[in-house]
């Protein structure tokens, strides 16, 4: 069960997210969560969106470079010590985490981990059987 990433390269110049995210309002995207990765040059804005089908067609049609990637989106209980179960059970899982990044949403003592691994499914079956729960794009669409 995987949830759909976008990345956009951006300019690493100044205004330039203010122009990416004013575009995403104007046609009415809304994010669930963003990370930015960067060089001098240009920037990798990694995000989960309510759409990412549309998303990734207007900004392409905008001009922009966008590709999709599968990531794993984990429900945890927003407290001290639940990052650290689901890396520890990574690790003893022998899975290596590429990154990951964090949102919170309206719902409750609930936190998001969004997850890039090398095989996702592999992760997700390591998760599960310690009782982790992965959620769907459709869950993150309706948040």
């Amino acid at each position: 069960m995987t949830v759909k990433q976008i990345s956009v390269f951006v300019e690493n110049k100044a205004g330039k997210l203010a122009e990416l995210t004013e575009y995403l309002h104007q046609q009415d995207i809304d994010m669930r969560a963003l990370s930015i990765a960067e060089t001098q040059d240009f920037g990798i804005v990694r995000m989960i969106v309510d759409d990412a089908y549309k998303t990734s067609c207007i900004l392409k049609e905008a001009g922009y470079v966008v590709s999709i990637t599968p990531v794993l989106a984990v429900e945890m209980p927003d407290e001290p010590g639940s990052l650290f179960r689901i890396l520890q059970t990574l690790g003893e899982g022998g899975i290596n985490l590429e990154y990951m990044y964090a949102f919170l949403t309206r719902k409750e003592a609930t936190a998001y981990m969004v997850l890039r691994v090398e095989d996702n499914e592999k992760a997700a079956e390591v998760l599960s059987r310690k009782g982790i729960h992965t959620v769907s794009q459709d869950v993150i669409s309706n948040l």
